[in-house]
């Protein structure tokens, strides 16, 4: 068990957790702003996390919910205050209702995540301030202190789980209940040079191409919510032809970028034929690089599982090596 002491201050209205771990700052950091990581740890084990959004960066916002054993869901959200990586991190956390948005009816805390070395390793001081008394006893009255001690008790095995997340892994593919999807890949580059990879048109051409003997021969893109997007790539050999059209939604560089896809040909070329989808690429710098990681929501299961039999996590591997190999590495 990692936690070495709990401390309530009832005059500071703060529930302070203390825990040491035998890894380094940075490890245990990634730990905490990878969404693959912290979902593994950061709900009981009986209440596993699940993120939809994870913006470890000042005005970022987190996503999550926990699933019960009788499949019931109990939602939160982070709205990320101040970032110092890799030591310390401020978030808002609350509870949500289903759809995201708080429940403004249950209080929000602030929490301080700080990270200090150790002869041993590293510590992380988590520590909780409430708005009154009576809201530091209503959490504790509803496990708080209990659900925290479950939840870090499974740090360990996540921090020393190195492999799983580490750079030079193939594209991943969590599905994400019925119509979402998780890609996730950490890029062998900085944050400033795999945000410029994704928005700048002139590298994205150099970069996107899917397998070989294909071009780009349009690629319109510019980073400004309500944009209009355009990729399209040829057979160079056959002249065969297809592409994407979306639009900006939002977008915080260089971290977040949403926006929507449809896929186009000759015979549609405004994409009116094919399904939309909301496509959410977060960025975060990790240890070995960037980690890239796209939510995808599709309009229903059946459509969600007949892009993925397509081979799109095969595809965008092999451009994610072009990307390091032929763009980054230069």
């Amino acid at each position: 068990m990692p936690i070495t002491s709990v401390t309530t201050d009832t005059e500071a209205f703060t529930l302070a957790v203390v825990a040491d771990f035998t890894v380094s700052v940075r490890r245990l950091w990634d730990a905490y702003t990878d969404p693959r990581q912290i979902e593994r740890f950061w709900g009981p084990p009986e209440y596993p996390a699940t993120f939809l959004r994870h913006d470890a960066a000042p005005g970022g916002v987190s996503n999550y919910y926990m699933t019960g054993p009788e499949g019931d869901r109990s939602a939160g959200y982070w709205q990320w205050v101040a970032v110092e990586a890799p030591h310390s991190f401020e978030v808002r956390d609350g509870f949500a209702h289903d759809d995201g948005t708080p429940n403004t009816d249950l209080p929000s805390m602030r929490m301080v995540f700080e990270f200090t070395e150790t002869a041993l390793g590293s510590r992380l001081t988590t520590t909780t301030h409430f708005g009154s008394l009576e809201e530091l006893e209503q959490l504790k009255a509803m496990g708080m202190e209990e659900g925290m001690r479950a939840a870090m008790g499974q740090i360990d095995a996540v921090v020393e789980d190195l492999q799983a997340f580490a750079a030079g892994r193939a594209t991943e593919v969590q599905l994400i209940g019925d119509t979402q999807a998780r890609v996730s890949r950490v890029i062998r580059g900085s944050l400033e040079q795999v945000w410029r990879a994704h928005t700048d048109p002139e590298i994205i051409r150099r970069w996107q191409l899917g397998p070989d003997g294909w071009s780009m021969p349009v690629c319109e893109f510019s980073a400004e919510v309500g944009q209009q997007l355009r990729t399209e790539w040829q057979n160079d050999e056959s002249g065969e032809r297809f592409g994407f059209a979306g639009v900006v939604v939002d977008l915080a560089a260089p971290y977040r970028l949403v926006t929507t896809e449809r896929m186009i040909s000759p015979q549609d070329p405004e994409g009116k034929a094919s399904p939309e989808t909301l496509n959410e690429m977060t960025l975060t710098t990790v240890e070995d690089g960037t980690l890239l990681a796209y939510v995808i929501t599709y309009p229903d299961a059946a459509v969600r599982e007949a892009v993925l039999a397509t081979g799109m996590a095969d595809g965008m591997e092999s451009s994610y090596v072009r990307l390091e190999q032929e763009v980054l590495a230069a």
